[in-house]
């Protein structure tokens, strides 16, 4: 018990949309065409490690002051393993000691997800990627990638990142989609809850839904809380993605019941580096790599949700 009480402390979790972290090479079989050198995008090494550099930045600025570097970072949008070495292995984050675990999946542009911890303070026990059947006119989506670890405190943590169907072709068309993947993710909560049934669960990544919307309560059905329902920004940002004016919070980070009494903060990392002025509907948007074809050179168009644990 007083080693417990010793050990405890906090743990950051991160996530982030990394909008199209890809390399410049094609993959056989993905369409990732667009982000070739030859490409109406022209994406060259050069802007490649631009921006893997500048994840790194933004990465590492969520720090919560006193912590550290943030403990256990969920991203979506990205491609490849080779990404994720040269991220982890010769970016800006080289000296901070990820390491990474990452799905591969059917996903036809060939965008995976990913998990980056910090072997300090999380050691994964298992990892796997879940597979979500497509219904009907659904296409191939991403995987969704389970890890099991064990906290420093000794807490065991199970944590699923996620990233949900577009609403590409319309809310109500892509509406079906979004809530096959909450479905199988679901059938996974229920199964770790019936041998532990408090155990430490938390899901994060890009939904593509709002907290009120049908595949978010499937997970509060389920017993998960949004530990990031109220999450703010500075600069006036209430949400993790901008779209035409509107800030939408399309990114969540949610845990259960076990893990709700354990959070001493959430919110939107939102610094005035990460943002850009709104010439046509004011104030502030993220700063993002394209809009368009059109070449930013910036971060991504998601900001990043942080939540600062006690474990």
């Amino acid at each position: 018990m007083i080693l417990s009480l010793l050990l405890s402390g906090f743990l950051t979790f991160v996530e982030l949309n990394c909008e199209n972290l890809f390399d410049y090479t094609h993959d056989a079989g993905k369409q990732d065409t667009e982000f070739l050198p030859d490409s109406d995008k022209q994406w060259t090494p050069k802007r490649y490690w631009r921006k893997l550099n500048m994840m790194a930045q933004e990465l590492l600025s969520c720090s919560v002051e006193g912590d550290g570097i943030p403990d256990l970072i969920a991203l979506c949008e990205v491609e490849n393993d080779s990404v994720m070495h040269d991220f982890t292995c010769r970016s800006l984050l080289r000296n901070a000691g990820y390491q990474y675990l990452m799905t591969s999946s059917p996903d036809q542009r060939g965008i995976d997800v990913a998990l980056l911890y910090q072997p300090a303070s999380f050691a994964p026990i298992c990892s796997y990627a879940i597979r979500v059947n497509p219904v009907e006119g659904m296409r191939p989506t991403r995987d969704i990638l389970y890890t099991c670890g064990e906290t420093v405190s000794g807490d065991t943590l199970h944590v699923f990142v996620v990233h949900q169907p577009s609403k590409f072709g319309g809310d109500k068309h892509s509406r079906p989609f979004r809530q096959a993947v909450a479905d199988r993710l679901c059938l996974s909560l229920d199964s770790i809850r019936a041998i532990s049934p408090d155990a430490k669960l938390i899901v994060a990544g890009d939904f593509n839904d709002g907290a009120i919307s049908q595949s978010l309560q499937q997970y509060e059905h389920h017993g998960l809380v949004n530990l990031t329902k109220q999450a703010r920004g500075e600069n006036g940002v209430r949400g993790t993605y901008r779209y035409k004016g509107d800030w939408e919070s399309i990114d969540h980070i949610l845990g259960s019941t076990s893990v709700c009494n354990k959070v001493d903060s959430a919110f939107i990392h939102a610094p005035q580096f990460l943002l850009e002025e709104d010439a046509k509907y004011g104030g502030f948007r993220a700063r993002r790599t394209y809009i368009g074809p059109r070449y930013q050179g910036g971060f991504s168009d998601h900001l990043p949700l942080v939540v600062r644990f006690i474990f």
